[in-house]
């Protein structure tokens, strides 16, 4: 009997190593929605050549999803072993399950700090300069997982009109992602609009970074159209996250890779980050307590 149970648990502890062997032939990207497929795709690409030659992987799989839960969803399922969320993407998964993936890393801005704003937008030819000039109109949100373009605008915003969002404003609606947020602003569908962006740097160029900075680089976006109508507080950059069961040699290995990144390859990590940052620091959960207590009391899990 003894021996049979002694067989057993050689047997459980071979057939873990197996899988954990099969594990490392593939690492799976989970790319949170708010660009053009194509776009995403294309600027993670670096990345995926650089996990091949210098952390051994024979596939490296992109799932770029419509939306942010569908990133969301691959993390809770154990489907993907890396993404870069949003703090409140995170907190979602947080919230349902603490122990699905554990934050790694975030980035530094071009001033050192570790965040950036949500930024509310409207056409420069609509008249519309301040907060007072949208009452009773339409404002546009970038998704129901976004931080910036939802959450944040959701909890800070009551103190800047006076009382809740939803009293203030005719209608609200979502954008489908940040950048076809500020597109159908532009095309009038929403009075205003709340997205992204590091609010350091120059207008003109869509700050240093966020989803305004990359839709000039791709020239759909003329900064001359727009005039920023309101500008958040400081919001903890999102965080990269692994799926928490990866082997613990493995998770050492890729922070180091990632740490190393922006050395090794400036352009690469400009393409996968979206914009002008310095490097990678070190998070964990505690530094996204806040978004997580905030998304709690507002929007729940």
């Amino acid at each position: 009997m003894l021996k049979k149970a002694l067989l057993g648990a050689v047997a459980l502890i071979a057939l873990a190593g197996h899988v954990q062997a099969e594990d490392l032939k593939e690492f799976r990207v989970g790319i949170i929605g708010g660009e053009n497929e194509a776009d995403r795709l294309r600027n993670y690409q670096c990345l995926g050549d650089h996990l091949k030659a210098e952390l051994g992987f024979e596939k490296v799989s992109f799932f770029p999803a419509a939306d942010y839960d569908g990133v969301i969803q691959g993390l809770l399922g154990g489907t993907l072993d890396y993404a870069e969320l949003g703090a409140s993407g995170f907190a979602k998964i947080y919230l349902a399950k603490a122990d699905a993936v554990e934050p790694i890393l975030t980035t530094v801005q071009t001033d050192g700090s570790t965040g950036y704003h949500s930024i509310m937008v409207a056409r420069k030819d609509s008249g519309i300069t301040k907060l007072e000039d949208l009452k009773g109109k339409k404002l546009g949100f970038a998704d129901p997982d976004s931080t910036s373009g939802y959450l944040i605008p959701l909890v800070t915003l009551p103190e800047s009109i006076g009382g809740p969002v939803k009293e203030y404003f005719a209608e609200t609606g979502f954008g489908g992602g940040h950048e076809n947020l500020v597109l159908e602003v532009m095309k009038g569908t929403f009075d205003a609009g709340t997205t992204f962006g590091s609010g350091v740097g120059e207008w003109k160029d869509g700050y240093t970074s966020g989803n305004l900075h990359k839709m000039v680089e791709k020239g759909i976006l003329d900064m001359n159209d727009l005039v920023e109508v309101w500008k958040s507080p400081l919001i903890p950059n999102g965080p990269i996250v692994v799926r928490s069961s990866m082997e613990g040699d493995m998770k050492a290995k890729f922070k180091q890779f990632m740490l190393d990144l922006p050395q090794k390859d400036a352009a690469c990590f400009a393409a996968v980050m979206g914009g002008d940052f310095t490097s990678f620091t070190e998070v964990n959960v505690d530094f996204y307590k806040p978004i997580i207590d905030a998304r709690k009391a507002t929007i729940g899990g």
